[in-house]
């Protein structure tokens, strides 16, 4: 069995906002791009992810308006994989910072995200979760 890695799954030049973007930008990008994350960089340095659950949890529902900024929403632990690692390396460091999304970062610049659905899809492509990542989305 040939090793996949991470390159072979992720989803290349993922959509960025930056952290002084309003979570108002950020839920019109993602509805704009029908994605449910981003990666947010402070200038030109990658900060974490926001989800449409962030937007709504860490921010709505914890009193920021839509006009705030994004500063904050992002987890402060940033937790990323290389495009060369093994698919099963992102599966442990998903697992182990508990994210269901993470950054393929090389060197210093961002080339793609990785999701557990993608990873679904290339380990179990007959799973349930794999038939609901490859699915059309719902409009």
């Amino acid at each position: 069995m040939v090793t996949r890695t991470v390159a072979d799954c992720m989803t290349s030049t993922p959509t960025t906002v930056d952290v002084t973007d309003t979570l108002r930008t950020a839920a019109g990008t993602m509805a704009q791009q029908d994605v449910g994350a981003l990666v947010v960089r402070s200038g030109r340095e990658t900060v974490g992810i926001v989800t449409d659950r962030d937007l709504v949890v860490r921010g709505l529902a914890a009193g920021r308006g839509p006009d705030d900024r994004l500063e904050g929403l992002p987890s402060e632990r940033l937790v990323a994989v290389g495009p060369g690692d093994p698919v099963e390396v992102a599966v442990q460091v998903m697992r182990d910072a508990a994210v269901r999304r993470v950054p393929v970062i090389d060197g210093d610049v961002i080339i793609g995200i990785v999701s557990i659905g993608d990873l679904a899809v290339e380990r179990d492509p007959e799973s349930a979760l794999a038939d609901i990542s490859d699915a059309p989305a719902n409009r």
